[in-house]
């Protein structure tokens, strides 16, 4: 349902969701179906590997459904898919959009060992609405799957996303934003919440196109190197752009500090 879809893919870009369409969470503003999920699919690695070689793509997103059914929670099918890629198209860039795996660390060091170029956790909420938002998440876990990813060396760039419009204040927002740089995350999308349905949680609020410029600049001046905020940005809006626009404010960063 994302709105961004064609004008991604017309640069190079697009984002799979792998591990079924059915998850095992029901979080209030996602329209991916809830449920019990089939086994995963011991070819979905490399059939998405080769969808990527035939689209040309220079900038590859996977992400997924959440399987707290699967004991490592599909971390080792995040592992195989990246790997494939890299045989596949080896000079595109890798993103994943990853689930929180429970906080279990040693799931997340099994998509960390394949090495990614991004890793994305969103936060997509503010502290406060953790526990109407998101269900079986909660805050202090994303936050310390981020940290754990910022950490890890080599490094690799660290990622996440909020939504507005869910009931949050703005300075929850600023808070949030607060928290995630605190972490490692260089990275930041923000955009509007817009519910998939009536079933799903209604939007409190449309913030205003100029808000989302200032929450760009009040992140940008926090220290992140990166920053998508517009009305329809999504958590893999401009991906590959951004990933670019990171390595080289981070390159210019560097020199800065050596000097």
């Amino acid at each position: 349902m994302c709105p961004n879809r064609h004008e991604c893919f017309s640069h190079g870009t697009a984002t799979f969701l792998i591990l079924g369409d059915i998850c095992t969470r029901k979080c209030g503003f996602c329209a991916v179906t809830p449920g019990t999920p089939i086994a995963p699919d011991p070819d979905e690695p490399i059939r998405v590997a080769q969808a990527a070689r035939d689209f040309k793509l220079g900038h590859v997103v996977i992400t997924s459904v959440t399987r707290d059914d699967l004991d490592d929670g599909g971390a080792s099918v995040f592992a195989e898919v990246i790997s494939e890629l890299r045989k596949c198209v080896p000079n595109a860039t890798i993103e994943v959009l990853i689930p929180d795996f429970k906080g279990r660390e040693c799931d997340l060091s099994v998509v960390l060992a394949a090495r990614p170029d991004v890793l994305n956790h969103n936060l997509e909420t503010v502290k406060r609405l953790q526990d109407q938002i998101r269900s079986g998440a909660n805050y202090k876990r994303s936050l310390s799957v981020l940290r754990y990813a910022a950490a890890r060396k080599p490094a690799i760039m660290v990622k996440s996303g909020l939504m507005v419009g869910l009931g949050e204040t703005d300075d929850e927002i600023y808070e949030a934003m607060k928290d995630l740089h605190a972490v490692g995350c260089t990275i930041l999308t923000i955009g509007q919440y817009l519910a998939p349905s009536h079933n799903h949680r209604p939007v409190d609020r449309y913030v205003e196109p100029a808000q989302f410029e200032h929450y760009r600049e009040r992140a940008i001046a926090l220290g992140f190197q990166a920053v998508a905020a517009k009305p329809l940005v999504r958590s893999s809006y401009g991906a590959g752009e951004l990933l670019k626009e990171a390595k080289t404010n981070a390159e210019v960063n560097n020199q800065h500090d050596k000097r």
